[in-house]
């Protein structure tokens, strides 16, 4: 499973929740891909997933969040992705 936190440097409040949230997405998911990726220097990566606010988290490609989750409704988030899989 591939996750992708879209950030702008700067963003005090992403900074400060990735490590949580790529923990708590670690634990959830053990075959997990995190990458953050600053739309600075991505921004065709962004444009082409469609990601149009930041912090967005994309899963597998497809935006799910458009502004931080909580740890709770990310690994609810991935669990679920994860199970439509099988």
């Amino acid at each position: 499973m591939k996750v992708e936190m879209f950030y702008s440097p700067g963003c005090a409040a992403c900074e400060e929740r990735q490590t949580e949230l790529r923990s708590a997405a670690q634990e959830a998911v053990k075959d997990l891909e995190w990458r953050n990726i600053s739309v600075l220097d991505n921004m065709d990566a962004a444009v082409e997933l469609g990601v149009i606010t930041l912090p967005s988290i994309v899963i597998n490609g497809e935006v799910v969040f458009t502004s931080l989750p909580t740890r709770a409704q990310l690994c609810k988030a991935l669990t679920e992705r994860r199970g439509a899989r099988k």
